[in-house]
């Protein structure tokens, strides 16, 4: 009798639903830029790309719409939602207010502890920057992000954040490659954990400042370009 705990032929049971690896599937394709701004979403091709059913490809759409990933236009069905300036300014006004809160909150109350779960999650960001992987990158950086709000003690805040994640990342994946940074982006995020591990409550809340300034106006400068080019 074979012993099921060694049994290399054992089928393991899946960690993910269907659904839930074509919303990551699809997720990730949308912040790649493989699916472009005001491009339809059509059932059967995406059916046969992604190997489901219509059902799965019609609830991951929904997913994707309240992520704000994905609009519906009457006659038209799913398109992927236009990334403008406009909305994305709001995005980094909320950040700005909300990041800022954290870091600060973060400072005044980080104990050891915290500070070497925050220092491991750097550890995972430089790693992902080495990696060149968006996805690990991205991963990286909202657990980085996370322990702040966590240390912090404003989980709602960081729910608020959550809901506007894939935008987020949408936009984080625009403004990375860019020559226009003045430092590399772990660059900015070490110095948001040294501001906290010397809990320097003004020198973290200037440190998330300077980045998303930064990441603003790159975002803003390329918007806008993408923008003129459209109008053409």
């Amino acid at each position: 009798m074979i012993e099921t705990a060694n049994n290399p032929l054992k089928i393991e049971r899946p960690t993910m639903t269907l659904r839930d690896m074509a919303l990551e599937k699809m997720r990730a394709a949308i912040i790649a830029g493989h699916f472009q701004s005001g491009d339809r979403l059509v059932e059967r091709p995406l059916c046969d790309q992604l190997g489901v059913s219509r059902s799965v490809v019609r609830e991951t759409i929904r997913y994707l719409e309240a992520e704000g990933l994905v609009e519906i236009l009457p006659n038209k069905g799913p398109i992927v939602a236009k990334l403008d300036w406009e909305n994305a300014q709001q995005i980094y006004e909320i950040r700005m207010l909300l990041e800022t809160s954290a870091a600060q909150k973060c400072a005044e109350l980080a104990k050891d502890g915290d500070k070497k779960k925050l220092g491991k999650a750097l550890g995972q960001l430089k790693s992902a920057y080495s990696s060149g992987e968006t996805n690990d990158l991205f991963e990286a950086t909202t657990l980085f992000y996370q322990c702040i709000f966590e240390i912090s003690g404003q989980n709602v805040a960081w729910e608020v954040v959550q809901r506007l994640n894939g935008r987020i990342s949408r936009l984080r994946a625009m403004t990375l490659g860019t020559r226009d940074r003045h430092e590399a982006g772990y660059k900015r995020m070490e110095k948001i954990y040294s501001a906290i591990d010397s809990n320097d409550a003004d020198a973290a809340a200037a440190a998330i400042k300077v980045h998303l300034t930064e990441a603003a106006n790159i975002a803003r400068t390329l918007l806008t370009a993408e923008l003129s080019k459209s109008e053409k």
